[in-house]
């Protein structure tokens, strides 16, 4: 592995432990890691890969749960929209970002209505998505911290300890 890998490794496998740390609702790296690899794993296999094995393991110390199976499959299309914009330049990290919250909102909710937290009714989907309006605010400053975070941290290591990358 060579260090541009490395670095890029690191940053997300912080990231992911910070899910270990008491934190506000919903206010957590999950969509900023499946972002970031997007925007910097340069493996087509890696960039699904790293961010599902990263919050499986995290996910050994707080608990799977029924809903696993579509916060997954949106941590998939948010690491796709990062390959989108590769190498991202300020003006093309906001949209991305707002872009991955509200996916990553839309999807995990329809698993929670489906998996039965709601009637399957139009009016239990329209209640299931009213009621996880509250959390989308923790998440979206959750996913623009913890991705501008990272970001940071990658572009501060290529100009110190990546010199060449």
């Amino acid at each position: 592995m060579n260090k541009k890998h490395f670095v890029i490794a690191l940053i997300m496998v912080l990231a992911a432990i910070s899910r270990l740390i008491p934190h506000p609702p919903n206010f957590a790296p999950v969509t900023a890691i499946a972002l970031f690899s997007g925007f910097y794993v340069t493996n087509k296999l890696l960039v699904y890969a790293l961010p599902i094995g990263i919050m499986m393991l995290s996910d050994l110390f707080l608990g799977f749960s029924s809903i696993s199976y579509f916060v997954y499959g949106a941590f998939v299309l948010v690491s796709f929209i990062g390959t989108l914009s590769k190498n991202p330049k300020i003006f093309k990290i906001v949209p991305c970002i707002l872009l991955s919250s509200i996916s990553f909102f839309i999807i995990t909710n329809f698993g929670v209505w489906i998996l039965g937290g709601y009637p399957k009714t139009w009016t239990g989907l329209a209640t299931c998505y009213t009621m996880a309006i509250p959390f989308f605010k923790n998440s979206l400053m959750g996913d623009f911290f913890y991705t501008g975070v990272m970001i940071l941290c990658y572009l501060l290591s290529r100009k110190t300890f990546l010199r060449t990358a």
